[in-house]
């Protein structure tokens, strides 16, 4: 079998050629608008808005840029994300729309849109069979799997718990429900901080399992009859439910790539990275480090796989920033990412996605 194409054009620009003019010949020149057809067809950017606080995020301009070409074709655009399982700015549709909206993604900026995929409070999901290792049946936002076209669109970073943050990650974890991210992140369920709760009963009126008691004005979730689908994280006031995230990096990263083909089987796909403000950690975070290393440039692909392997190791032949989080840490991995957070093996995603048939590891670069 013949080689992923992947499409890469550099951060330089000239007085003829500005950034999204670049962004855009890249996608002209991978070809998305070549072989797929737009024409009346709804087409899902899937993107992070960035946590409020955070400045690592993609500008919206990027986001234009993509939304301009699907418009051309004849598509109809919109930017999504789903909801957060953790506590922060986008834990339910409308403090993720105002995140958004404050990063500057709004109609005005892009051109689109944005829907939040999962709903309201993360339980707008549609369930999607895939019969893996680890996931049979995925829990993804409904909006995502309504699109008749997916659009990656990623900030390529690293990450804490799975080496980095790329368009596996992106889709896989970013398109799961609250209890899809809830599967994916845990191996037990999510549980109650007394001192925190206050007795409110909303989780228990959401609770379709009876899994849930309030005794003493404070809840308590039975997980013999808890099946972790997250919905009362959503609905607590107080932020008093609680999950552990105690999954194993590495079935954590199985869990991103099953999630993953999830989203992608069985309809026209598409992605971009761009490896620039490497942070060391998820845009997730209300904050961000300088980077790691210096900006390297756009990677376009219609093979998530190879697109992750190309800019791994883009990123890993850089020279690292002088005070970054990176340099002052001791390099015996020889990988940039493992280096920056020891405990993490980004390399499984990558196996266990091309062990599934998402794509391929080996690839052809192509400069544009």
């Amino acid at each position: 079998m013949s080689a992923s194409k992947v499409y890469f054009t550099d951060m330089h620009t000239t007085s003829s050629i500005n950034l999204p003019q670049k962004l855009e010949r890249l996608i002209r020149k991978a070809g998305m608008l070549d072989e797929i057809d737009f024409k009346n067809k709804y087409a899902a950017i899937k993107i992070h808005f960035g946590e409020a606080g955070n400045l690592a995020f993609l500008r919206p301009n990027y986001a234009k840029v993509v939304v301009d070409l699907v418009k051309e074709a004849g598509g109809k655009a919109f930017l999504t994300d789903c909801n957060t399982l953790y506590v922060g700015s986008r834990k339910n549709a409308l403090d993720h729309l105002d995140t958004a909206y404050l990063n500057g993604f709004s109609p005005f900026s892009t051109g689109c849109h944005v829907i939040i995929a999962d709903g309201l409070k993360g339980t707008d999901e549609a369930i999607v069979p895939i019969d893996g290792e680890y996931i049979k049946e995925a829990k993804i936002g409904r909006a995502v799997m309504d699109a008749d076209i997916f659009i990656s669109l990623t900030h390529f970073k690293g990450h804490e718990s799975t080496g980095f943050g790329g368009a596996l990650k992106n889709i896989g974890m970013g398109c799961g429900s609250r209890a899809g991210k809830m599967e994916q992140h845990n191996a037990g369920k999510p549980h109650v901080e007394e001192e925190t709760c206050i007795g409110c009963g909303q989780c228990k009126k959401q609770c379709a399992h009876d899994a849930i008691t309030i005794e003493n004005r404070k809840s308590y979730i039975n997980h013999d009859k808890c099946v972790g689908c997250g919905r009362c994280i959503g609905v607590c006031p107080v932020d008093a439910v609680v999950t552990d995230l105690d999954e194993a990096n590495d079935i954590l990263n199985k869990k991103i790539a099953e999630y993953s083909l999830a989203v992608l089987k069985d309809r026209p796909c598409f992605h971009i990275s761009l490896v620039v403000d490497v942070s060391p950690n998820c845009d997730c975070h209300s904050e961000n480090d300088i980077p790691i290393v210096p900006n390297i440039g756009m990677f376009a692909s219609f093979d998530p796989v190879a697109l992750d392997q190309a800019c791994a190791d883009a990123v890993n032949k850089q020279c690292i920033v002088d005070g970054s989080i990176l340099s002052k840490m001791p390099h015996e991995h020889h990988d940039h990412f493992t280096d920056t957070h020891p405990d993490t093996n980004w390399k499984v995603c990558l196996e266990h996605a091309e062990k599934i048939g998402i794509g391929k590891r080996e690839y052809e670069l192509i400069t544009v």
